[in-house]
């Protein structure tokens, strides 16, 4: 309280925030479990049902035959991994701490910490959990060929990116109206299960179905990066720039949006819910 000001450089104050996401970061990585290791075992499991589920469909509905010439396995973990880290990265996002949290009562932090440290524990763990289900998929069963590895990750950080710009526009907005933003993010997750794009080839689809898919750029990070995993893959249904201006406008607007909030916020918001 009576701590004197000292000023401080701009290398330096930049090095004192990243610190304070990082720690942030591990505070958020660590709420969802106590134990680090059962915390990253859990984000496994959820990743392999999620792989399990959508292999057993392919069978049961016969459209294997749909999928690209390559890895069946690895073609659903294109498409699982990047929807999974878009879910994750958006709903730590939109629940992060916001202005009236306990914890923006500590002067060093604010809202912006509270979104950055959330991404980044999101993307933590998906991240790791996505690492050992390929490694134990290429030293288990099949060496796994991946034909342009840095276009593959570049098309997984950008579906997280894209979460991230959804989730601080969902964030923002929820205060206003808790119970209506709480079921349009519901109905957003909901739908992304299949206007994702993760269970076909935008090469396969109609113009017709395209229009019911093309609005969501989780669709075409998903079909971009099957473009980069198999070479006899050319995406020509999907656009590379289209989610990469999309996430740039959702981010200024979330930014927006999120400061408006930040300033009309009050801790008597919910005192009537």
């Amino acid at each position: 309280m009576f701590r004197p000001a000292v000023k401080k450089t701009p290398f330096a104050t930049t090095l004192a925030l990243l610190e304070l996401i990082f720690h942030s970061a591990v505070r958020s990585v660590r709420k969802s479990h106590g134990n680090a290791v059962i915390g990253l075992l859990m984000s496994i499991v959820q990743s392999l049902v999620m792989v399990g589920v959508m292999i057993a469909m392919f069978n049961i509905l016969g459209m294997r035959g749909a999928a690209v010439r390559g890895d069946f396995v690895l073609y659903i973990m294109s498409g699982v991994f990047n929807f999974a880290t878009h879910s994750k990265a958006l709903s730590a996002v939109s629940r992060s701490d916001g202005p009236t949290s306990a914890m923006m009562k500590h002067s060093p932090m604010n809202t912006i910490v509270a979104i950055a440290s959330s991404a980044l524990g999101a993307l933590y763990l998906q991240t790791l959990s996505a690492m050992c289900i390929l490694f134990f998929y290429h030293t288990l069963f099949t060496p796994i060929e991946i034909y342009d590895p840095v276009g593959v990750l570049g098309m997984y950080m950008l579906s997280w990116a894209s979460g991230i710009g959804v989730g601080m526009i969902l964030k923002a907005a929820t205060p206003w109206a808790p119970d209506f933003f709480s079921i349009v993010t519901s109905l957003y997750a909901r739908a992304n299960m299949i206007f994702s794009g993760k269970m076909f080839l935008a090469n396969s689809l109609s113009e017709h179905m395209l229009r019911l898919y093309t609005w969501n750029p989780l669709f075409h990070s998903i079909d971009q990066t099957r473009g980069y995993m198999f070479e006899n893959y050319h995406p020509h249904n999907s656009s590379l720039s289209y989610p990469i201006i999309v996430t740039c406008v959702l981010f200024v607007i979330g930014l927006m949006a999120e400061n408006f909030t930040r300033k009309h916020a009050s801790a008597s918001w919910g005192a009537r819910r």
